[in-house]
């Protein structure tokens, strides 16, 4: 096992190597620079500017120079706010963006596995018809969609939560279901194909045939192993929740780094958009090894 980890985590980090230094390029080698617009700065500003960001000398050079303040922890200034490092920026609008994903990760998970063994566990009945239609409706329904309906119903009509800001618990409310509706659908579709399929397997008519109870069955014995599809989807899940929306953000005026992403991409400001982009990656590479070892837990044939 302990082997096994230490090969997975070289790969790992060999990937999250090769996205860092692929993305660096791309930005370098993209037309346009951070400091051009429609007024021609002077060349003289141009060089002290070029040189303050540690734009200035050959390719190699800044990317040697870049990867050696990333293993220091520096992701250096941004080129568009002033005085303002990337760190300082991740620092302040990460914890809000990680809050709301966490959260919204939280009730897809939950809420996506229950509605999927409900269905399963009474197929072809109205439960399963109706579960299905609600995770239906909650997959082809786009956020900027349910986000406004939500507004409407409880802030506007009911007056129960507030339609947007950041604060309090209260606050939470209505972006989490948002972000997460779409991702509990596709987790209870894929949790319902694969209830249906374990509960016809040997060893559940063998649990069945023991005398045990249908939920003892179902929540003891099947669902380990009907759940390792949905494990496999929550990694890159997980990555993509906790690295927030931007169009959850913008409904909701939550101040999270979604809307920095976006600006970074407009300002071409390369310092910003690498730290976000390997903000990202290496949440992906963290859950996909989380995934990985899961699946050791849940299913003992499954390691190595």
């Amino acid at each position: 096992m302990g082997v096994s980890l230490l090969r997975r985590l070289g790969s790992l980090a060999a990937v999250l190597f090769c996205v860092v230094s692929i993305t660096f390029l791309l930005i370098r080698l993209s037309p346009g620079g951070p400091f051009d617009g429609e007024r021609k700065i002077p060349e003289a500003i141009e060089k002290q500017l070029l040189a303050k960001y540690k734009l200035d000398g050959s390719l190699w050079t800044q990317y040697s120079g870049y990867m050696a303040d990333l293993l220091c922890g520096d992701l250096r200034l941004s080129t568009k706010y002033r005085n303002r490092s990337v760190n300082e920026i991740l620092a302040q609008t990460l914890p809000v963006t990680l809050c709301l994903g966490g959260i919204a990760f939280v009730l897809a998970t939950v809420g996506g596995i229950w509605l999927g063994t409900l269905a399963a566990m009474h197929q072809h009945t109205w439960r399963d018809v109706g579960a299905m239609f609600i995770a239906l409706a909650a997959i082809s329904l786009p956020s900027y969609i349910i986000g406004p309906v939500l507004i409407l119903v409880f802030g506007l009509e009911l007056h129960w939560l507030p339609v947007g800001g950041w604060g309090n618990w209260e606050h939470i409310i209505l972006p989490a279901i948002t972000l997460a509706a779409p991702a509990m659908a596709a987790i209870a579709r894929l949790m319902r194909g694969s209830m249906v399929e374990t509960l016809q397997q040997d060893f559940v008519r063998t649990a069945r045939a023991k005398g045990l109870r249908e939920s003892v069955v179902v929540y003891r014995h099947a669902l380990r192993i009907a759940v390792l599809p949905v494990v496999s989807y929550l990694g890159p899940l997980a990555a993509h929740l906790l690295t927030g929306s931007i169009i959850v953000e913008t409904i909701f005026h939550i101040p999270g780094a979604g809307g920095f992403f976006v600006n970074s991409i407009l300002n071409r400001d390369g310092f910003l958009l690498g730290g976000m982009v390997i903000v990202y990656c290496v949440m992906l590479v963290l859950f996909n090894l989380i995934v990985d070892l899961a699946y050791g837990l849940l299913d003992r044939r499954i390691r190595g």
